[in-house]
């Protein structure tokens, strides 16, 4: 099957705004938020929507990364890549309302990885998760708080995201998969 486009730039740039309205909704403001993003189209959504909320809230919402490559239950299959460096904004993320930020959420265990890289770092108030695209398929009880599209596909289905920042071109595709 081939690659057909999903969400082109102007419906990642709704879906972010969109994303960026629910948290400070969800939050009642900017007060207390740190956004951390999943390397590594998440470092770059989590900055964006930093950018948003900062812009509709009047205030400076603080972004980092946070790697969690060597928290994976997956090692042993051999599936590694070279981890990206952790940055943990100044005022770290004890009692802060921390949302962890990814580009597709799929099974979970990426978000399972990053509640364990979390607890060895601080102590937030409270977690929540932002996400791009939440594919379904989850193996573990994880449920995003913030969603952008959700695209329901099949196991055999991989879901694209490109950014400018990193790819060059935007947009979310979908490829694979089985003739129903």
């Amino acid at each position: 099957m081939p690659e057909r486009t999903v969400l082109q730039q102007a419906d990642i740039a709704r879906a972010l705004t969109r994303i960026s309205h629910e948290i400070l909704e969800s939050n009642r403001g900017a007060d207390g938020l740190v956004l951390l993003g999943i390397p590594t189209r998440g470092v770059v959504l989590a900055r964006r929507i930093a950018a948003l909320t900062g812009e509709f809230s009047g205030s400076a919402i603080p972004a980092g990364s946070l790697d969690v490559t060597m928290y994976r239950d997956d090692l042993s299959r051999g599936r590694v890549r070279t981890p990206s460096p952790t940055e943990i904004p100044p005022g770290g993320i004890d009692g802060a309302v921390v949302v962890l930020v990814d580009d597709v959420l799929y099974s979970g265990r990426t978000i399972r990885a990053a509640l364990d890289a979390l607890g060895d770092i601080g102590r937030p108030r409270a977690v929540r998760l932002a996400t791009l695209v939440d594919r379904g398929h989850r193996e573990l009880p994880i449920r995003p708080d913030f969603v952008g599209k959700n695209l329901p596909s099949s196991q055999h289905e991989r879901i694209n995201v490109r950014l400018t920042e990193t790819d060059g071109a935007e947009f979310v595709s979908i490829e694979g998969g089985e003739a129903a």
